[in-house]
């Protein structure tokens, strides 16, 4: 609706997410586009995404302020530290699909 520059297709998304796992989304800067001001404030935030083969992966997602505020909070603070640092050890989206992409070409 917004043009958002961060988010996957839905389509990429329903293919190759782990259905059963848990995701993890996290605020990381707030973002304003001055260049397009009938664009409404967003939090950049940066997810830990579980494939179907298991790995972990993280990207980004832009998100309204309102939209992330409904989603219920439940992780205690040494949890929010386990999963930066599994994001920070993490290939991004864009390297898996690399390496997924020439795997399947061997």
């Amino acid at each position: 609706m917004h043009s958002f520059s961060q988010r996957l297709p839905v389509d990429w998304l329903r293919v190759h997410l782990a259905a059963d796992a848990t995701h993890y989304l996290f605020p990381t800067l707030v973002q304003r586009l001055t260049h397009r001001p009938e664009t409404p404030l967003q939090w950049r935030c940066r997810q830990l995404l579980t494939v179907t083969t298991g790995e972990q992966i993280w990207g980004l997602l832009d998100v309204l302020p309102d939209t992330f505020d409904k989603i219920p909070e439940t992780l205690d603070t040494p949890s929010k530290k386990d999963i930066v640092n599994r994001i920070d050890q993490a290939v991004t989206v864009r390297e898996w699909m690399e390496r997924t992409d020439a795997d399947a070409g061997s």
